[in-house]
């Protein structure tokens, strides 16, 4: 079929009334860039989707994005082949599946792809969807090591590709409250922030699994899901989801950079912070036995230039302290604001001030300034057509991805990390600095060049 429109001048009608025909024998997939004007898509074109690891974080991320009109899932990738399988069939006739990501990545007809891969492989996928010129959703944690917080943040910008990290906390209603009570100054000036996330796993963890099963017997390429990290025992239960990725180093870096980046989030956000100087670590594997190797217990202090921040996190205990609710084992998150005049408790959907005596009484509560999220993947497909960044884009989001990281080097080495904010380097510390730029397995190579 010859469709004889001049590319500047096609209309969304225009393009649906000439490809109506063909659009009954075969899917016709047209990259958003062909539709658009220069380097800007028209709003009013359909974007084309792929995902990259088909796990449950990922094809919720997708599933959520596949319900808007203008999006097709066009292209899926896993290294597991009954994940793979399950959302082609989902989105067919228009996906094609894919063991290698680099080759779904070589289609031109692809727009943006949603990362939701094992932690290990976010920063190396991030920056081959850059590399290719497509926009990215990246589910977090973000990276596991300062080279790569960096080089994704860097390559997003080289690229000028749209990125937004998998925060989807930042976009709720209670979130935005408490950014503004924090910016209007009621509680005063604000000394300390303690966040943390309570959770029980201890003693049995995830337990031990006596694997016998190889993993190509699955229809798992092994090989291919460790990648860029170390080729460890294959063990389903690593394998299974997210959550028990946090029970293993090298494929997670731990509970901590699992579940900070939604908490942290909140006081870098309101507080407007920005990287800290001081980077303070403390904790092991204290009691938890099972398959994995992760610590079950981990203190960190943050030093920023007016104040300290502090983070907890147990897989041992869940208590909340003022979050405690009923006495039952559960997770438990949040963050305190302790400010000269009262402080503030809050969680995903909670806010409480506690004031410092009489001093709140004839403050009013902030008007409601920041305006509400369409969604956090809405925001994305939204800043796709418009080609402005979202707001958890790399640039914010190494401001909390890199002291999470940092934390996780200090707790390594056992000693506290300087960090200068100017030059984005350690300081002081040659073995630090060099362990902040991973050394990935062969083949595969780290991209320097993006530092």
């Amino acid at each position: 079929m010859n469709i004889n429109i001049p590319e500047s001048q096609v209309t969304r009608r225009q393009f649906l009334k000439a490809t109506t025909a063909a659009a009954l024998a075969a899917p016709m997939l047209v990259p958003a860039s062909v539709l658009g004007r220069g380097d800007k898509p028209s709003p009013s074109e359909r974007i084309n989707l792929g995902i990259i690891g088909c796990g449950g974080m990922g094809t919720s991320n997708l599933t959520t994005c596949a319900r808007f009109p203008d999006v097709v899932v066009t292209a899926a990738c896993d290294a597991w082949d009954a994940r793979l399988e399950t959302v082609v069939e989902r989105y067919k006739p228009t996906c094609k599946g894919y063991r290698d990501y680099r080759e779904m990545l070589q289609k031109k007809e692809l727009d943006a792809v949603i990362i939701g891969t094992p932690p290990h492989w976010h920063a190396l996928q991030a920056i081959d969807a850059c590399k290719a010129g497509k926009d990215v959703y990246l589910q977090k944690p973000m990276t596991m090591h300062l080279g790569e917080s960096l080089a994704v943040r860097n390559a997003v910008r080289k690229h000028k590709v749209i990125c937004q990290v998998g925060t989807q906390i930042h976009a709720s209603a209670n979130y935005r409250r408490v950014v503004e009570y924090i910016r209007s100054g009621n509680l005063g000036p604000i000394g300390t922030v303690r966040t943390f996330n309570m959770m029980n796993q201890g003693p049995s963890g995830i337990g031990f699994l006596n694997e016998k099963t190889a993993p190509g017997d699955l229809g798992l390429d092994w090989n291919l899901w460790c990648g860029p990290a170390p080729l460890g025992k294959f063990n389903r239960t690593l394998v299974r989801d997210a959550y028990n990725h946090c029970s293993w180093m090298d494929y997670s870096g731990g509970w901590t950079p699992g579940m900070a980046p939604h908490i942290t989030d909140l006081p870098v956000w309101a507080l407007d912070l920005g990287y800290p100087t001081e980077i303070t670590s403390s904790g092991g594997r204290f009691i938890v036995k099972d398959d994995g190797d992760a610590y079950d217990n981990q203190e960190v202090l943050w030093r920023y230039p007016n104040l300290t921040m502090t983070w907890m996190s147990s897989i041992t205990n869940s208590f909340g302290f003022d979050f405690e609710g009923d006495p039952a084992p559960r997770r438990r998150l949040g963050v305190y604001f302790h400010g000269t005049n009262g402080t503030m408790l809050a969680d995903y959907d909670m806010l409480k001030i506690v004031p410092e005596g009489d001093r709140m009484k004839n403050l009013q509560p902030p008007p409601q300034s920041i305006a509400a999220s369409p969604g956090h993947e809405r925001e994305w497909l939204d800043c796709i057509k418009s080609r402005q960044q979202p707001t958890c884009n790399p640039a914010y989001h190494t401001r909390v991805d890199v002291p999470i990281v940092l934390s996780l080097l200090s707790l390594k080495l056992g000693r506290t990390i300087r960090f200068d904010p100017k030059t984005e380097r350690i300081v002081g510390d040659s073995e630090a600095a060099k362990l902040a730029i991973p050394k990935y397995r062969s083949p595969w190579k780290f991209p320097a060049e993006y530092l």
